[in-house]
């Protein structure tokens, strides 16, 4: 049977099939803008605050405005998707994103640089599940474990060049933009990217269903109340209305899932069916990301530690992450080999060898050196220690938990994994970053520093455990195809 064949028989038609993986490789750009330009604008964050005179709360809210409004509408861009169509979808994202990249690069104000911030999360949103639900809509199974490993050398090369793109980029000073160009660089490759895609035919969907717009409100508002108190709560010291929000959570989840299940018996089409968490292992498999991804809160404090503990340059940082990103890139295009030979038992071993990784650097920052070129050698083998098995584990683990599900829901589980790895970084920014600050103090000295971040590393290695353990789990549970449970059909 043919991919357009197998994908009409799952009610989605595919046009021209040979172009898969150029079709990829345009949705693929949009998966590396998204996270290249939350670890970029990291670096820019001095030069932003000199320019603008910007408070700490400003500065917060140029990285926190674009990873709120990005986890948020993650379900309801895979959803988009799923009914409007891939292409369709992701290129309108793309066109936000570049849009919102012109309002950053030529911000007059704080103000305005963090409300271009917002509109490029929400383009972002549109566009990167649409990467991860093609996977299991264009390509054959044999295709998958390739197309799983591209996706995730994408994130670890997107994760990596923000902070080695973003150090050279500032300190080089380029056209004499100063910060500004680390937004207006996406301009050329959104220009190149949008003209690509126009190209490419639609997948369509010939029973097109209705959006859920207040599945939508009410989706957004669950995320909103949950992701907004954990990003912006620690910086500003837990306030009363942080806490108040994360008690609302609850509330506005239950009326969420409650209109979902109204809906669903009504004969609708809601965004979130929520039987789809009945699958066997689909549960488990959201813990594990949820613990796999506590890695999101290191970029941050690690670059503090660099920066404010040894002194180093931004272009220094750069460097001194080009290990990691060397392993996260590798990795991934690795895992289909690694795949054959290790079968389910990949990805816990992929999340070993991180753990192993992010030990060894907490033991080498403890006993840390300038002076010793070993301990440079040591660092460096720890970080592509903890890019590699990172790389290793997260396509394997992906493929564990959207591998099987029907290709009509590939949007919504894609947007599910998403919005979970993204909850996940804000709940290890908020936990461990929270530790870490609490650590070193208000007015830090370069050991406080170095104990904090010690701490922090065995804290984060405590939850790649945890999703170890689960990812064992769920290796044992056979997932099955999401429309074909007899009982339970999802249509």
């Amino acid at each position: 049977m043919s991919l357009e064949q197998q994908s009409r028989s799952n009610g989605v038609v595919v046009a021209h099939a040979r172009w898969r993986w150029f079709r990829f490789a345009v949705l693929l750009t949009g998966v590396f803008l998204s996270p290249l330009d939350f670890f970029i604008v990291n670096i820019a964050l001095p030069a932003i605050k000199e320019e603008f005179g910007a408070t700490p709360a400003d500065l917060q809210l140029v990285v926190s405005g674009y990873m709120t409004t990005y986890a948020v509408f993650l379900i309801t861009g895979g959803r988009l998707g799923d009914i409007f169509g891939r292409r369709t979808i992701f290129l309108a994202g793309l066109a936000c994103f570049a849009g919102a990249s012109a309002i950053c690069g030529s911000a007059p104000s704080s103000s305005i640089l963090v409300a271009g911030r917002v509109l490029q999360g929400f383009g972002a949103a549109l566009m990167v599940p649409q990467g991860l639900a093609s996977i299991n809509v264009i390509f054959a199974p044999e295709e998958k474990s390739l197309a799983l490993g591209l996706y995730g050398a994408t994130l670890g090369l997107a994760a990596a060049s923000g902070q080695i793109l973003g150090g050279f980029l500032v300190s080089a000073d380029v056209f004499g933009l100063g910060w500004r160009i680390v937004f207006l660089v996406n301009l050329p490759i959104a220009a190149a990217v949008l003209i690509s895609g126009l190209l490419l035919p639609e997948a369509s969907n010939p029973r097109r269903p209705r959006l859920d717009i207040f599945g939508v409100l009410l989706s957004a508002l669950t995320l909103a109340l949950v992701v907004t108190p954990l990003i912006e709560g620690r910086e500003r010291g837990w306030p009363l209305w942080s806490l108040l929000l994360l008690m609302a959570a609850p509330i506005a989840g239950s009326l969420f899932l409650r209109n979902e299940e109204r809906l669903l018996r009504d004969g609708g089409t809601p965004l979130f069916d929520p039987r789809v968490m009945e699958l066997p292992g689909f549960g488990l498999g959201l813990l594990a990301a949820l613990f796999f991804y506590a890695i999101g809160s290191f970029f941050l404090i690690f670059s503090i530690y660099l920066q404010t503990a040894l002194g180093e340059s931004p272009r220094d940082v750069a460097l001194v992450f080009l290990p990691f990103g060397v392993g996260s890139f590798l990795a991934p295009l690795l895992s289909p080999y690694a795949g054959r030979m290790l079968g389910p038992r990949t990805a816990p071993l992929g999340i070993a060898v991180e753990t192993i990784g992010m030990l060894g650097l907490a033991f080498v920052v403890w006993n840390w050196r300038t002076d010793q070129s070993l301990d440079h050698a040591l660092r460096g083998l720890a970080l592509f220690a903890i890019g590699f098995g990172q790389g290793t584990a997260l396509p394997s683990l992906v493929r564990a938990i959207i591998g099987k599900v029907d290709t009509a829901w590939s949007g919504l589980v894609s947007g599910i994994i998403n919005t979970t790895l993204q909850i996940s970084s804000a709940l290890s920014i908020a936990i461990v970053g929270g530790l870490f600050f609490s650590i070193a103090g208000h007015e830090p000295i370069a050991e406080n520093i170095s104990f904090a971040l010690v701490v922090s590393l065995i804290a984060i290695s405590g939850c790649l455990v945890i999703a170890a353990l689960a990812t064992v789990a769920l290796t044992q549970t056979r997932l099955v195809e999401l429309g074909t449970t007899p009982s339970k059909k999802i249509r």
